[in-house]
């Protein structure tokens, strides 16, 4: 339904009740001359005479009662639904702390705080990028968003992504040269980009896994760095093989400008999700919770 064509049907319902179309256009703020053309284009588009005129009546005819009696459900619903719309908004307020990891910022919250703001105007947000596993209650968090593993059991978790993989990547350039691993025992022998993690400075192993059993590559290389934006740059530019997130290097993937390594090797990881404790939510919280959650459109 087009607005126009909503418009039409609204200004047919208020005359119809009102019996008047100096009434209706009262009701609705618009001008009778609105009210009138709106009806008039409804009555030509439906073929049919909706409104018997007279110089001091208004009635509806036989016609005009049937869609009068199919129309007043229908907008009391919409109505109702945008006046629930308007409700949660308003009792919306309030300010929510959230620690988020660097991954989670980039892939999943940063491209939704526009849209978070533009909803809930009344909650204010604030985040903090943090790859430790902060202790939400201690340091004064509402909430947090990380992996489902490292999610501590008394927290309310809502899943926010589904499970993914974490993929060894090179370019094209890279692998022409080098060749291609055929397994992952076969990456010690390969140039690899390694990521120091912040949280403790250490250089993690990379894992996979072959016919059933899990499998940890220590892997070496003449690069290392702690932030996976480089990484990728580098990888980009052929210096390595990287390991990143699926969801990090899709588009890259997708364009040809980076080949996945080992794919069938590389074990799915717990998505992301968003923990509080289990308390009760305040109502800025739970519209967090809720707009995360909504898919996105």
């Amino acid at each position: 339904m087009t607005p126009a064509e909503f418009a039409q049907f609204q200004a047919f319902l208020a005359v119809a009740e009102r019996q008047s179309f100096a009434r209706a256009a009262a009701h609705l703020g618009v001008t009778r001359s609105s009210v009138s053309q709106s009806v008039k284009q409804l009555e030509l588009r439906l073929d049919t005479r909706l409104l018997n005129r007279t110089t001091r009546s208004v009635a509806p005819t036989a016609a005009g009662e049937r869609l009068m009696h199919e129309l007043q459900p229908a907008l009391r619903t919409l109505r109702q639904a945008a006046a629930s719309v308007l409700e949660s908004q308003e009792r919306a307020a309030g300010s929510v702390r959230l620690t988020v990891s660097r991954v989670a910022a980039e892939l999943f919250l940063g491209p939704r705080l526009a849209a978070f703001n533009r909803e809930y105007p009344h909650v204010t947000l604030e985040v903090s990028v943090d790859d430790r596993m902060i202790d939400i209650i201690k340091h004064r968090f509402d909430a947090g968003i990380r992996r489902g593993e490292l999610i501590e059991r008394d927290m309310i978790a809502r899943r926010l992504t589904s499970d993914a993989r974490y993929l060894a990547v090179a370019s094209p350039e890279y692998i022409a040269t080098n060749g291609m691993p055929a397994k992952p025992q076969d990456l010690r022998r390969h140039v690899c980009i390694q990521i120091r993690r912040r949280v403790n400075q250490t250089l993690p192993t990379w894992q996979f896994r072959d016919r059933g059993v899990d499998l940890e590559v220590r892997v070496g290389g003449r690069l290392v760095v702690d932030d996976a934006r480089l990484a990728l740059r580098a990888a980009l530019d052929g210096a390595g093989i990287a390991r990143l997130a699926e969801d990090y290097v899709r588009d890259e993937l997708a364009s040809g400008r980076l080949q996945a390594l080992l794919a069938r090797h590389s074990p799915l990881r717990p998505g992301l999700f968003l923990y509080y404790p289990s308390r009760k939510a305040g109502t800025a919280l739970q519209a967090l919770s809720d707009f995360l959650t909504r898919p996105k459109r």
